[in-house]
């Protein structure tokens, strides 16, 4: 199915408000609805849904995957080459754990900066219908939906009071 995409930009948030409004009594889902605006306004502030993130996992999966690997380097080259010195043994723990929190440490930021970029959606690879105009004030309502509802997407969109409403020239294709 063919998704088409529509940007209804409005000068007042209020008017941007009952879009979202206006696009949930047209059973949108808040999947469908993106609210873009370079002011920063209060979550919730257009009535959309709380959108939650799991970017606390990311620095925990990467602290045990470093601290995992600290171990089996540290541990695994004594074993392998065993360097019996004066009855002491293989496998010292205070180096040990040097190697292993630099591990843990290393992990945890590595994947955490992977994880930002996870929850940020970052790189965009699809193109979607965006105006300047967002970064000078105005808020811009997207909507992606099938070929079928774009009408009623736009009819939504309009029915608020946009002050313009752009969209993709052809299903499936959307412009920058």
């Amino acid at each position: 199915m063919a998704k088409r995409t529509a940007l209804g930009l409005y000068k007042d948030a209020h008017a941007a408000a009952a879009a979202v409004e206006n696009l949930k009594q047209g059973r949108f889902t808040d999947q469908d609805i993106d609210i873009l605006s370079g002011t920063p306004y209060p979550e919730g502030a257009f009535g959309e849904h709380h959108i939650g993130h799991k970017l606390f996992v990311f620095p925990f999966i990467g602290a045990a995957c470093g601290f995992s690997v600290g171990l089996l380097l540290t541990a695994g080259t004594q074993l392998s080459y065993p360097m019996v010195t004066g009855g002491k043994p293989i496998l010292s723990v205070p180096p040990m754990a040097i190697i292993m929190y630099e591990g843990t440490m290393l992990g945890a930021i590595l994947f955490t900066i992977l994880g930002i970029l996870f929850e940020s959606r970052l790189p965009r690879v699809r193109k979607s219908v965006y105006d300047a105009r967002i970064t000078e004030g105005y808020v811009g309502i997207r909507v992606a939906c099938d070929a079928q509802r774009f009408d009623a997407a736009l009819n939504a969109l309009k029915q608020a009071g946009a002050d313009d409403v752009k969209f993709d020239t052809q299903p499936g294709a959307a412009t920058a």
